[in-house]
């Protein structure tokens, strides 16, 4: 039996042990690639963390070094190396830039996303043009200069040096930069953390001496794959633990803000006074929770907040006025102590929610529109997909912000670039085959098969996946004789609908649909969605958005009464019904599209983890659940 040790030095070994990529396929797929379609680098010879954690250490060994993957500061120094290694990691870029020493602002981060998506270059490339750029304010500049420097600094040299001193290296590069204002004891535990992080790179190099940073990096990323899963909590914490939870978060923010600000004052800027004024209120607002903290029992909360905020505003400038008046704090504390037998339920988090911070990015509270020039800087709306007064939304949009909303901001809102998987380029494949087989009119299975074909190489697969291609060629021959049957007449494909729902701008695109006949001669149409995945059963469809939009899609753009709705799941040739929930009115529906708008407009981008969204999530990097 090849033990883990053993199997580091056997190449055919290794192939068979890369388990699981950074990206969720395996690092030799020739999916890997970026946008340009330049292969992305791969990472031979790192096996997955149910196979291999740390080459020299036992079970207990392990569960330290999941936990040390979860904390912050050791998070940041993987961010940087996974960009090290591959630039076009935008997800592992976006945390390098919004985390110290950068700590670039998310409105300017969306910026230098949008000026590199329009040229087509990865993030550290657009950045350098960034610099450039007339909509780039000189403070982010010289953040960028600063990340450019480092990014520098920490390439220098990195082809010709061992991947675990190339690491000691970023770490000493990364906490020169900081300075951070850290107790003795937080510096103690950090430099405890990254001296540990040093100790688990030199072990694998131990175990693996040839082995390269990318190596390395793709080892320690399986690692952290399973820690960055977590569940929430089912059971509510009691109003006193949220309370002080929330406090201990706000004073860590509070001081990491006392750094970030004080670090500021030596710059030429415009609105020093904001930041000074924007330190002062969350300042304030910890004095708020320690004294509800500290207030006797038994009190209203509305009445305790209420006594509190008029003696906190008296001492207050207008500006930082302002700023606290537009706080949800307040809004938070008051959900959180409310009784869920009388219909309140808390906010989502509770007390903490609303008083943590996004380590990765600022805070998610709504900006202070009311101060001029402060709303427009520093609130995402420029960014949001606004179409009117309202949002342009489809399907898929609404599918993303219901299962976790901050994934909808890294992905609609920030627009940060992931590379597609290997299945998803697949499911590619097989609706552009159908969509032009239809659209130009072919008939038998022969044309079907030549387009596959053709379709298949100009998507960059090679032979490399001869038994997916396999089982696409035996979907697509299955397709082919469903269309013969009786009963079920094609008579639209790729129908674009385009209507607005209360302010809000719905458009999207129905794979199929369907004339069908019944046995007594009544006809109706069928909305068909092709799939490639898993075929789900119409008790897990029940609360399908999708198909339900479509059905309403169809009324108000169509002018088709009724319809009804199913998936067709290419690959297993099944066709699974989904019950028309639009209904009548499409109530349900509607008050959903309007319930997820009003949540993106109100710039609500809390995380909502779950085992099911965080497995498939290309932003866990930049994800503070993730985090210790």
């Amino acid at each position: 039996m090849v033990g883990p040790i053993d199997a580091l030095s056997d190449p055919t070994r290794l192939r068979e042990l890369d388990l699981a990529g950074v990206d969720g396929w395996p690092a030799s797929n020739p999916a890997r690639r970026g946008a340009t379609g330049s292969p992305r680098p791969s990472y031979p010879g790192v096996v997955a963390s149910r196979i291999v954690v740390d080459l020299q250490a036992d079970h207990g060994t392990e569960a330290d070094a999941l936990t040390l993957l979860q904390r912050a500061e050791v998070r940041d120094v993987l961010a940087w190396m996974r960009l090290l290694v591959d630039p076009q990691d935008a997800a592992a870029v976006v945390r390098a830039l919004a985390r110290p020493p950068i700590e670039l602002r998310q409105t300017h981060l969306a910026r230098v996303i949008q000026l590199a998506r329009r040229r087509r270059l990865d993030l550290v490339a657009g950045l350098a043009l960034a610099i450039e750029s007339p909509q780039i304010p000189p403070e982010a500049r010289e953040r960028i200069e600063r990340f450019l420097e480092l990014h520098g600094a920490a390439s220098a040299g990195s082809k010709a040096e061992r991947a675990d001193v190339l690491t000691g290296r970023l770490i000493e590069l990364l906490r020169a930069r900081t300075g951070s204002l850290l107790t003795v004891q937080e510096a103690a535990e950090q430099r405890d953390e990254l001296g540990r992080l040093r100790e688990l790179a030199a072990s694998f190099l131990r175990s693996a001496p040839q082995a390269t940073l990318a190596d390395l990096t793709r080892h320690l990323a399986s690692l952290g794959r399973a820690s960055d899963i977590q569940e929430p909590s089912s059971a509510l914490e009691p109003a006193g633990d949220q309370l002080h939870d929330a406090f201990c978060r706000l004073r860590e923010e509070v001081l990491e803000g006392v750094g970030r600000i004080g670090g500021r004052l030596g710059e030429l800027r415009l609105d020093t006074e904001l930041d000074i004024a924007h330190g002062v209120a969350r300042y304030l607002e910890l004095i708020k929770l320690a004294a509800l903290l500290q207030r006797s029992p038994p009190y209203r909360m509305g009445e305790a907040i209420a006594d509190i905020n008029a003696r906190l505003l008296a001492a207050t400038t207008p500006v930082q006025r302002e700023i606290l008046q537009t706080s949800l704090l307040d809004q938070d504390l008051l959900a959180a102590d409310a009784d869920p037998a009388e219909g309140a339920a808390p906010a989502a988090g509770g007390v903490a929610a609303g008083a943590r911070r996004a380590d990765a990015f600022e805070s998610q509270r709504p900006p202070d529109t009311s101060h001029r020039g402060y709303g427009e800087e520093h609130s995402l709306g420029p960014f949001l997909p606004r179409k009117g007064i309202g949002l342009a939304l489809s399907a898929s949009d609404i599918e993303t912000y219901r299962s976790c909303p901050l994934r909808y901001k890294f992905a609609r809102v920030l627009r940060i670039p992931t590379a597609q998987t290997l299945h998803q380029r697949f499911g590619i494949v097989i609706h552009q085959v159908l969509e032009r087989f239809h659209a130009e009119g072919s008939q038998t299975l022969a044309e079907m098969l030549e387009l596959y074909d053709a379709v298949w190489r100009r998507a960059g697969l090679g032979e490399g996946e001869a038994e997916l291609r396999k089982k696409g060629r035996a979907a697509l021959t299955r397709y082919h004789a469903r269309l013969a049957e009786p009963g079920a007449r094609p008579v639209w494909f790729e129908r674009t609908f385009d209507f607005r729902l209360g302010p809000h701008h719905l458009r999207g695109r129905v794979d199929r649909v369907d004339c069908v006949t019944h046995e007594d001669g009544r006809q109706e149409h069928e909305l068909i969605d092709y799939k490639t995945s898993r075929p789900k059963t119409p008790a897990q469809l029940k609360d399908d958005v999708q198909l339900s939009l479509y059905a309403l899609a169809a009324r108000e753009a169509w002018s088709l009464e009724s319809s009804r709705q199913a998936y067709y799941y290419v690959l297993d040739d099944r066709k699974v019904p989904v019950p028309a929930a639009a209904g009548e009115s499409g109530a349900a529906i509607t008050e959903t599209v309007l319930e997820v708008g009003e949540g993106i407009l109100a710039q609500r981008f809390e995380p909502t983890p779950s085992r099911a969204t965080c497995s498939i999530c290309d932003y866990r990097i930049v994800c503070p659940v993730a985090e210790t």
